[in-house]
């Protein structure tokens, strides 16, 4: 077969196997599609596929297979995490910053600190989880931050589901992941800092800073449907420079977005856009994730070392929003719900530690650990949230 026929076959595969098993099984209350096509991408990957069917997995995903589906993977979390950017609005997190950053800064903090500490246990164990360009405070840092990310985006379409998106609970919500998300991008900025290409890095974002400046004057000045080319321009130019910077190309790409303020894209027009991304090309990016998974250090091992952070990310994220609680003087159950919310990880935490492991921090073992901790965290999420929702309803039009 061709190389075109053989990419068209794994792209069957990569859309029909988990839309199936998410329609045919009904996961959505547990497993919604993304976390389906996820789960799929690890099983797809070498460590499950590969070893079961050796053969049939390299005729599929061949190199030169791997080498397409890895550019489209690219563009889509690009894309991805530049409407992430976009949709971040810190106006009203400023508006009520004492609450926002009490709470923000908990819920961030206590899985931190937690997952940080699971990280030096298992450095203690063995080298088989730092990378080859990695430094043990990075690592540490690194996998303390994924135990404390809250993904924004899979937040939104989690409370779209809840129906309670553009109610007062969901909006308090959104305040505080998007302080989380502001602190995602910048602790990567500090993993990712290299004191070999510093010159680099601070022309990148001295000029970042004049590039933004002009962006903003020019944005609200071009007609509606220009706009969207040029910000995909401004992706693009953006995400290359914090590539050649030595950052990474992803972190370009959500600033690009992060400094565009959202009222310049209609809002269903936007929602519209992200779902389309989500639907068409990040089924890639979910397989080719799996495709870096790695069982080297047995099966055992990374399955415990994923505990572990699921522990400190799940324990850390309810211990933290429930001292905000606390401190705030919040109503019964009101800081189990948010605390239930704020644990969905898949996606932003994947596309964070895909930097990681493309940076050689982490190897693909502590890669592997970290995605099955961020699924399991994520697969909570619905369950835990929906009855204490239905049991304290009077939360959800609490005044924001």
């Amino acid at each position: 077969m061709s190389t075109s026929e053989i990419f068209l076959i794994a792209l069957l595969v990569i859309f029909t196997a988990p839309y199936l098993v998410w329609r045919v099984l009904r996961t959505d209350y547990y497993a919604p599609l993304v976390v389906v096509q996820i789960v799929g991408g690890i099983l797809l990957g070498p460590g499950v596929l590969g070893r079961v069917f050796p053969g049939y997995y390299a005729f599929v995903f061949n190199p030169q297979v791997i080498g397409a589906l890895n550019g489209i993977a690219w563009w889509a979390v690009m894309l991805f995490v530049w409407v992430a950017g976009v949709e971040l609005d810190l106006r009203q997190a400023w508006t009520r910053r004492g609450e926002t950053a009490i709470t923000a800064g908990l819920a961030l903090g206590v899985p931190l600190g937690l997952g940080a500490v699971a990280a030096v246990a298992l450095l203690a164990m063995g080298s088989g989880w730092i990378g080859t360009r990695g430094a043990p405070w990075q690592v540490v840092l690194g996998l303390g931050m994924a135990c404390a990310v809250t993904a924004l985006p899979i937040l939104v379409l989690f409370m779209e589901k809840l129906d309670i998106l553009r109610r007062p609970l969901g909006q308090r919500i959104l305040r505080y992941a998007s302080l989380d998300d502001v602190a995602i991008w910048g602790v990567l900025a500090l993993i990712l800092l290299d004191w070999n290409r510093i010159e680099r890095q601070l022309l990148f974002l001295l000029g970042f800073a004049v590039a933004t400046a002009a962006v903003r004057r020019l944005m609200p000045r071009l007609e509606a449907r220009d706009r969207w080319y040029a910000a995909l321009i401004w992706l693009a130019a953006s995400a290359f420079a914090a590539d050649w910077s030595g950052l990474h190309f992803m972190v370009g790409a959500f600033l690009s977005g992060a400094v565009l303020d959202h009222d310049l894209f209609d809002r269903q027009a936007l929602d519209a856009f992200r779902n389309t991304i989500l639907l068409t090309i990040m089924p890639v990016f979910f397989l080719s994730t799996g495709l870096r998974t790695s069982w080297n250090l047995g099966g055992i091992a990374v399955f415990a070392a994923a505990g572990a952070l699921l522990v400190a990310s799940v324990g850390g994220k309810l211990i933290g929003v429930h001292l905000a609680g606390r401190l705030l003087k919040w109503a019964p159950g009101e800081a189990s719900i948010i605390g239930w919310l704020l644990q969905t990880k898949a996606l932003i935490m994947i596309i964070f530690v895909n930097i990681l492991l493309d940076k050689g921090i982490i190897t693909p073992a502590a890669f592997t650990a970290t995605l099955l901790m961020a699924v399991g965290s994520t697969m909570l999420t619905i369950p835990n949230a929906t009855p204490l929702l239905k049991r304290h309803a009077g939360i959800i039009l609490k005044r924001s």
